[in-house]
């Protein structure tokens, strides 16, 4: 049995519908991950070494429960063709408990993880079904410059976001601007999610269910034999296990970026605005130059330098002192995440066979939630216990933390190292050809 789809070549309008649904969740990205609400929970709702620990812990309850839900829900998504209608539950999920975020003050830690959690599942299971789409409006070809392009214009949402946030700092005072912050950021992620609705045709067609079954129980049979269709694509599943081991490294660097910048070089919330803006910016010369890379050198070669440019930045930034410096760093590092995870978006594209995207992406997905749920418990747990035992040793309790934070800073660069290394057995024109191959699936009634 297999999915049958139109040729996929989208309309000017629908890649531009895509490409906006970018621009709308980097302000999510931006504001409530990155620059704002991960801030203010560490340092006024909790506070201190610990609150560094459970960030990492909020981080990782989202990811457990995208990584145990999203292969399942990428199968069912190509079975039914309705990548746009999981599209559009997990985005209103995540837009209403983003600006639910504003009730939370000063401890009402409990509270503020919930709510976070729930507002993460969205945004993080909803890019399941975005990337999904990816193939039903790029042909194979040009896949790495729409790849690219969309990164660089979401990025640019990033940056507007932020934009928008800074004149607040000048019309209200204390913790009710980070909270403001998470109703401006849920609109405007609401506002731009609307041209893919309404533009973007999906081209699968649904399939009839056969007697006697459910989608439930189908999805998972799919699922299944997507596993054991999978074993047959071993430089796919070479390139998804490096790829798990060095967005380690990354998702550190995006979900504690803000804190070790409040941490370690004394950044207030308008210079973390202002910083992330820099990083964005430089976000979009990165996407846009990984993605024509992609095109010219290929997949794994662009990751090489990507990866390696990681590794630079954090070993600058284990010895960085002075906010100029940081702010460097952040630029450099912009170009490096970029063009990293751009490529590895494309990679994943270009690697699944016909029929079967939402269904790898699932896959994609799924390692990458489990990136999400190791890196920030380690990071987190990491910081806090040597802050606690620099704290042992003397040191006073602001100092511990910051000795803590630079020496968990470390573990980024082992994790990219280890991905490198891992990266040096998967063949791309084995996994290219390969997805060119006609699989033929059991009957699955």
């Amino acid at each position: 049995m297999a999915v049958i789809t139109a040729e996929t070549v989208g309309t000017r309008r629908e890649r531009w519908a895509w490409y906006l649904y970018d621009f709308g969740n980097s302000a999510y990205a931006s504001a409530v991950y990155l620059a704002v609400y991960s801030v203010y929970f560490k340092d006024q709702v909790v506070g201190g070494a610990e609150g560094t620990r459970l960030w990492g812990v909020a981080e990782t309850i989202a990811a457990i429960v995208v990584l145990l839900s999203g292969p399942f829900l990428g199968t069912v998504a190509d079975f039914a063709a309705s990548k746009k209608r999981f599209l559009l539950f997990f985005t209103a999920l995540s837009c209403l408990f983003t600006a639910s975020l504003f009730i939370i003050q000063p401890g009402m830690i409990v509270t503020g993880i919930v709510l976070f959690v729930l507002a993460d599942i969205g945004y993080r299971a909803a890019q399941i079904f975005y990337d999904g789409l990816l193939p039903e409006i790029a042909r194979p070809e040009e896949m790495g410059r729409v790849s690219g392009l969309g990164w660089a214009v979401g990025t640019i949402g990033g940056i507007v976001i932020l934009l928008l946030l800074i004149p607040l700092e000048s019309l209200v005072v204390g913790p009710l601007v980070s909270r403001l912050a998470m109703i401006v950021t849920a609109v405007f992620f609401a506002v731009f999610s609307i041209p893919i609705m309404l533009w973007l045709r999906e081209k699968a067609r649904a399939q009839k269910l056969p007697p006697g079954e459910n989608y439930a129980r189908l999805a998972v049979k799919r699922l299944a034999n997507t596993f054991r269709t999978a074993r047959g694509f071993r430089e796919f599943l070479k390139f998804i296990i490096a790829f798990l081991v060095y967005n380690d490294g990354i998702m550190i660097v995006m979900g504690f970026a803000s804190i070790i910048g409040a941490t370690l070089f004394g950044l207030q919330t308008q210079d973390i605005l202002i910083f992330f803006i820099l990083v964005q910016l430089t976000n979009v010369l990165g996407a846009y130059l990984f993605g024509w890379l992609v095109d010219s050198i290929g997949g794994k070669r662009s990751l090489n330098i990507a990866l390696a440019l990681m590794v630079v930045v954090v070993a600058w930034l284990y010895f960085a002192e002075g906010k100029t410096t940081f702010f460097i760093i952040g630029a450099v590092a912009g170009v490096a995440m970029a063009g990293a995870q751009s490529v590895s978006r494309t990679m994943v594209a270009l690697f699944a066979p016909p029929g079967k995207s939402a269904e790898f992406f699932g896959f994609f997905a799924t390692f990458g939630r489990v990136s999400s749920v190791i890196a920030p418990l380690i990071f987190g747990w990491l910081a806090a216990e040597a802050a606690l035992w620099f704290e042992g040793r003397g040191q006073g309790v602001i100092l511990a933390e910051q000795s803590g934070l630079r020496l968990a800073i470390l573990s980024i660069a082992a994790f990219i190292l280890v991905g490198m290394v891992l990266l040096i057995f998967v063949d791309e024109a084995k996994a290219r050809a390969a997805a060119l191959t006609t699989v033929d699936e059991p009957d699955l009634r």
